[in-house]
């Protein structure tokens, strides 16, 4: 859940951030070109400050004519210093598109393009336009235009060829600020969703672990109230309550089972006495007198079995170290005269290796798997019993070619009282499976069944191979 609740998170800050970077990187860009654009306009307003009183020579005779050339030559100084200084061309043209002074010298106004159309804005008596936004990987220059008036008329127009160079590596200055500010921002977004994910989530991944721990037996498994969302505080003490209550409920049914099986066993032992008293007065080989004390030996087997059930899901598992071979070994020395006497070949290859088991449940377990197979092995087959070591686990693996079962028969095999309807006529209660199968889940330890090619069946029994597998 946290891959898919992470990404999500984690998109959206990055859309807010984005939402939030994008509007200030355009208004970092537009501040810096409208502090150049003021710039501009300041120091055109100087050169029309200068140029106001410049006409031509033949307009004004004498004394004054030099002084208007001496005017001409101071803002002429003044547009070379500035140009030099700046690098920025600058030209006050009179409105005849002549030049009263201009810098660099071989600058004259174009017939066409941003200078032709600042200047013929600002001969109108107004400043030109504030020129498009320059990006930084834009090559452009920024025009500025203001008309020179006297006495209520444009007599020149002072204009601005600004190069950008400088005003972009600013805009991308503080560009690259905001992008740092923008990934420091989402490294710590990053950070504050891994530890809201991981708040969130933790109690829901305790949850999920109980809820395993329970489904493969551990009923005393409970999840911690401590952390997280209220809602899944809430959850997680309902949860609780609801594994308390499922826990007395079996607990319930055990007791049951094993009181009904305990009180039952004395009335059908003096049942079957009287049965026994009874077969004295009858004549000699009754079928229906033996048919009653099987049937009766048959109830009371029932009745065992219940209680050996009963009391394998209510033990608590006496969990160590153990030689998995050692005790496989042994098992298939005591079951071998009976494979012999049945006319079953019964091989061991049991290689020492040590597991995490209680010897006492999964000899229980050997013992069962081993009498099915032998049981169920025609004469002249074989059932082998192998020992290996599998990752984290240790196997062993009984093996018999019997008739084994179908796809749905395997489905079923190992629940309480279930036998296949070709096995009805073979002795046994049903419960022998079920039993082993609840002594090796206390120690976590499984019961598993498959085909056995090219006819038969497996039966794999799994224990851990140290305490924290």
């Amino acid at each position: 859940m946290r891959t898919r609740l992470l990404p999500l998170l984690i998109v959206l800050m990055a859309a807010v951030l984005l939402a939030l970077g994008v509007p200030l990187a355009v208004s970092v860009a537009g501040a810096q070109q409208q502090k150049v654009i003021v710039d501009r306009i300041d120091d055109t307003a100087r050169f029309a400050a200068l140029a106001q009183f410049v006409t031509a020579p033949a307009e004004t005779p004498g004394d004054t004519a030099r002084s208007l050339d001496e005017r001409r030559r101071t803002l002429a100084r003044e547009l070379d210093n500035y140009y030099e200084v700046y690098g920025i061309r600058a030209a006050v043209f009179y409105r005849t598109d002549t030049p009263m002074a201009h810098a660099p010298r071989d600058w004259f106004l174009p017939g066409a393009g941003e200078v032709r159309d600042a200047f013929e804005e600002a001969r109108l008596s107004r400043r030109s336009h504030d020129p498009q936004q320059v990006w930084p990987w834009q090559h452009r220059h920024l025009v500025v235009a203001s008309p020179v008036v006297r006495d209520g008329d444009v007599i020149a127009v002072v204009v601005l060829d600004s190069p950008t160079g400088p005003m972009r590596a600013r805009i991308l200055h503080g560009w690259l600020l905001i992008g740092a500010g923008e990934i420091a921002a989402m490294l710590l977004a990053i950070g504050a969703a891994l530890q809201l994910t991981g708040w969130v989530l933790k109690p829901v991944r305790v949850l999920d672990a109980t809820t395993h721990d329970i489904a493969t037996g551990r009923l005393k498994s409970r999840v911690a109230v401590g952390g997280g969302p209220p809602e899944l505080r809430r959850l997680a003490r309902s949860f609780n309550e609801m594994a308390d209550n499922v826990e007395d409920v079996l607990e319930q049914q055990r007791a049951f089972v094993a009181d009904a099986s305990h009180q039952l066993r004395n009335p059908l032992a003096a049942l079957l006495l009287r049965i026994e008293l009874l077969a004295y007065e009858l004549p000699e080989g009754n079928e229906e007198i033996a048919s009653v004390q099987a049937e009766g030996k048959r109830l009371a087997q029932v009745l065992d079995d219940l209680l050996d059930l009963a009391l394998a899901e209510h033990t608590e598992a006496d969990l160590r170290t153990t030689d998995i071979g050692a005790l496989a070994a042994e098992r298939v020395a005591a079951w071998a005269p009976t494979a012999r006497a049945k006319g079953v070949d019964l091989v061991g290859n049991c290689p020492p290796v040590t597991g995490w088991a209680d010897p006492v449940a999964l000899s229980s377990a050997l013992d069962a798997v081993i009498d099915n197979a032998v049981k169920f092995t025609p004469d002249g087959e074989c059932v082998e019993v192998s020992v290996a070591a599998d990752g984290d686990s240790v196997t062993v693996v009984v093996s018999d070619n019997g008739p084994g079962l179908t796809d749905e028969e395997l489905a079923r095999v190992g629940d309480r009282f279930w036998r296949s309807g070709r096995h009805q006529n073979v002795k046994g209660s049903g419960l022998g499976l079920s039993i082993s199968r609840a002594l090796l889940a206390a120690g976590g330890g499984s019961l598993s069944y498959g085909h056995h090619e090219p006819h038969g069946l497996t039966a794999t029994v799994r224990v851990p191979r140290t305490s924290g597998s």
